[in-house]
């Protein structure tokens, strides 16, 4: 039996990332995918908790799609995170309601890959930059995924992001098969 899939995108120039739409487009039509882009839905940032909740609820796998900004994610994706994961049902005391899901970051960054390193200009890996995402999977319960990561992604070409997005289909497709 297949697993769903919830992606959870959030891109506030959407319309200007060729990045995060190569990899959205890949997703979309898949049969275990739902898409859910948190600045379609929220542009005003008033989130319903309730329904972030039950779209969690009913997902095997939770995957966050975002381009990589100031070594995090765009703010929405914040407010998000600190709305919807409570105390008491993401975490914390009688906090299960995520356990044993699987969370995975898709991330698109615009520098290359060799700048996320210890003598590069950014200091440290992005697994290393995405120790909170790891941290807050953990803390609701979630196995933590090896991170999706695009880099480059302002000089892709249309090859190397029809490949990205054959890549992330591809992952998408593993995780589904559990």
């Amino acid at each position: 039996m297949s697993k769903s899939i919830i992606i959870i995108t959030a891109h506030p120039a959407y319309h200007r990332s060729r990045a995060n739409r190569a990899l959205r487009f890949a997703a979309e039509g898949s049969p275990h995918v739902t898409l859910h882009d948190l600045y379609e839905e929220y542009p005003d940032f008033m989130i319903d908790i309730v329904a972030e909740k039950s779209r969690l609820e009913t997902h095997d796998h939770i995957v966050l799609l975002h381009p990589f900004y100031w070594y995090s994610a765009p703010a929405l994706i914040k407010e998000w995170l600190d709305l919807v994961l409570e105390y008491g049902w993401a975490y914390g005391e009688s906090g299960t309601a995520l356990n044993g899901k699987t969370w995975t970051q898709a991330i698109t960054a615009g520098a290359p890959e060799d700048t996320y390193m210890p003598k590069g200009r950014n200091r440290f890996s992005i697994e290393e930059l995405l120790r909170p995402f790891e941290a807050t999977a953990h803390l609701c319960g979630c196995l933590w995924q090896p991170p999706f990561i695009l880099n480059s992604s302002r000089e892709a070409s249309p090859a190397a992001l029809l490949q990205a997005g054959h890549d992330f289909r591809t992952m998408l497709e593993v995780l589904a098969r559990g």
